[in-house]
């Protein structure tokens, strides 16, 4: 970042740069070779680009060589062969050689032939079952940090007020690069570039980007998925009429005013999009909200069996960061754990004693708890290092206690908050890494400890000794406990790019405890754009030999992607783990829904309090046949090559 003063108007101003640096950078649009992944740091101006390492030359210099040598035998040119799926193989191909190690499964035969491609990417009849995904109401319309983390540095950052990475050195995260050697690297180039598409977006239903129609949009047109559970998130505080610090929420009703989306907006949402497609492509979270004062609201009474009968959800999600629980009528709302047996207990004892619900909703019993993503205060000996901030301590008792749910651990419990440095050093035991660096299981085994995921995993696998991790208060883990199982959503996402080497040990160790009908896959969108970046790099991703016959971890097969991909969240949520077939029918009039515009209903519903007024049963209406299925294979068809033109700064000096 340059240090000079920004005079109004001035060049430094406009571009961050000084007149001296800019001096020595040049349009990165200019860049001499133009490939579908960058072989130099390209900048936004908004800090000096590294030269050219000599690892990225190498990379440049291979993916030129199996280019013009596929291109020539294709009868292209370069150009021409770089845009498509090729030119992909080819800069897979030559960064596996220089890097040294297998990260992308590749094959020679995807320079030549498309087909090949598909070979190694996902399969057309592959299911996808997202287990985690995010609308945000109507009515809000901010620029999203988690947005700004993926699509890294560039206007459309910048305008929402993000100059840096949001997280890289924030809230207990360390400084630094991730393994690509950058500060903030674009998670999803296919979707999200640094001058579009804009955080937040247009104000409306229909196009905000993170809103109703940009979800149906990314979901079920340009990604692979089949279905879909629409998310909520309680974890917001409250600001009263006339106070302008945000407090605790005080009974549900705050609570809800201050939540990107309701429980009961979900659902309307869920029942809209079924109706829309013909068929079964969303399901939706009910929210837990723990204690005795939410069992006597004053709006909804009992609000767990206010949302049973208003809302049908299809499963619950909780957050036990969130301030949620309510320990006597009026109070303020407090964090919590899993298994404290007078806030949270009774609360599962109302989801049990509505067991008529699983006849509809096979997922009625599926909990789904948000655990991990919280580094702030909670490294070992931390103040924050508590079950209430995630970590799995409570996890022994409650899925003992309570073995006829299945507890769905969002994130897999991993502690680093959205970036992942530290877990790297722990792995690598570089400096700065957090004690101890490895954890000993039951069997005397020892594994890089990815903090709390580690822990989590062998929890689940009936291996963990009590104090191996030596800040944790949780008990040994006698005997396996089938009914725990990890959620990737975000996780996976933060790593599978930047740190990959992460990424490798979390799922070779998910796999050695827990197995891979343990393991469900969700994605976080919208808030990192759609899934299907995340679907084809999961697909692709292997645990390289070197790392795998070193720690003993199982291969990463197909079958196994396959089950974490769709096939466990299908056997969870009673559903048939297959892909929508395309159907005749005329096309709905999506985007020009009238229900989707201003004043419509459904722009209502996300636009109003969260609830309905006066309260109503949500509605459904019988699924027909899919169209989803045959507006997407228009967009395959319409499928065109990529640009690899840059934006931005690149160094010219050497």
């Amino acid at each position: 970042m340059s240090e000079s003063p920004r005079i109004p108007g001035s060049r430094e101003e406009d571009a961050w740069l000084s007149d001296e640096q800019l001096a020595r950078c040049g349009p990165a649009e200019h860049e001499p070779f133009q490939g579908p992944v960058p072989t130099r740091m390209i900048s936004n101006g908004e800090y000096m680009p590294h030269p050219q390492t000599e690892k990225q030359k190498h990379v440049e210099q291979r993916v030129k060589e199996i280019a013009d040598k596929a291109a020539k035998k294709l009868g292209v040119t370069r150009r021409r062969f770089l845009a498509g799926s090729g030119g992909l193989a080819a800069s897979f191909l030559a960064m596996n050689e220089v890097y040294g190690n297998d990260f992308f499964k590749v094959d020679r035969a995807e320079l030549y032939e498309p087909g090949a491609a598909a070979e190694n990417g996902p399969p057309k009849n592959l299911f996808v079952f997202d287990d985690q995904t995010h609308i945000v109401r109507s009515s809000t319309n901010s620029p999203q940090a988690l947005r700004a983390l993926a699509q890294g540095p560039g206007s459309v950052s910048t305008a929402g007020g993000f100059t840096a990475n949001p997280f890289n050195g924030k809230g207990g995260n360390p400084a630094g690069v991730d393994e690509l050697g950058n500060p903030w690297t674009d998670w999803n180039p296919a979707q999200l570039g640094p001058d579009f598409p804009p955080n937040p977006g247009a104000p409306t239903t229909v196009e905000g980007e993170f809103h109703l129609g940009q979800y149906i949009h990314r979901m079920y047109l340009q990604s692979q998925a089949s279905v879909s559970i629409i998310s909520n998130a309680n974890i917001a505080l409250f600001t009263a009429p006339g106070e302008t610090v945000p407090r605790a929420a005080r009974n549900i009703s705050e609570s809800l005013q201050a939540e990107i989306l309701t429980g009961w907006q979900t659902a309307q949402c869920r029942d809209y999009i079924n109706a829309l497609a013909g068929s079964t492509r969303a399901l939706a979270h009910g929210q837990i909200y723990p204690g005795y004062g939410n069992t006597m609201d004053p709006m909804f009474g009992d609000y767990t069996q206010w949302q049973i009968d208003n809302m049908q959800p299809d499963s619950w999600k909780g957050y036990n960061v969130a301030f949620a629980a309510s320990s006597a009528p009026g109070a303020e709302f407090t964090r919590w754990r899993l298994d404290d047996e007078i806030i949270a207990y009774p609360t599962y004892a109302v989801i049990a004693r509505n067991k008529d619900q699983l006849r509809k909703h096979p997922g009625f019993f599926n909990i789904c708890i948000h655990k991990g993503l919280s580094a702030n205060g909670t490294q070992p000996g931390g103040a924050n290092n508590i079950p209430q901030f995630g970590n799995p301590d409570d996890m022994v008792k409650v899925a003992t206690d309570w073995p006829q749910f299945n507890w769905i651990i969002y994130h897999a419990c991993f502690r680093p908050a959205f970036w992942d440095l530290q877990a790297l050093m722990d792995i690598e035991n570089m400096p700065g890494a957090m004690q101890p660096t490895v954890l000993v299981d039951r069997d005397g085994r020892a594994f890089p400890n990815i903090r709390w995921s580690t822990q989590l995993a062998q929890i689940a696998a009936g291996k963990y000794v009590a104090g191996a991790e030596p800040t944790s208060t949780s008990p040994s883990s006698t005997r396996r406990l089938p009914n725990i199982y990890a959620e990737l959503g975000t996780t996976m996402a933060s790593m599978i790019v930047t740190f990959p080497t992460v990424w490798a040990h979390l799922i070779g160790q998910l796999l050695h405890y827990m197995g891979p009908d343990n393991i469900v896959f969700g994605s976080d969108s919208l808030w990192y754009g759609g899934p299907q970046w995340q679907i084809e790099a999961f697909w692709r991703s292997q645990i390289p030999d070197d790392i795998r016959e070193k720690w003993g971890y199982p291969q990463l097969t197909q079958g196994a992607k396959r089950q974490i991909l769709g096939g466990n969240s299908a056997r969870l949520y009673g559903l048939a783990p297959a892909t929508p077939r395309y159907v005749d029918g005329l096309l709905p009039a999506y985007p020009r829904d009238p229900s989707l515009q201003a004043g419509g209903y459904m722009d209502g519903v996300l636009r109003g309090p969260g609830y309905p007024t006066p309260v109503v049963p949500s509605y459904a209406m019988a699924p027909k046949n899919d169209r989803f299925a045959k507006m997407k294979q228009y967009y395959d068809d319409m499928r065109v090559g990529r640009s690899n033109e840059r934006k931005g700064f690149m160094r010219i000096d050497v």
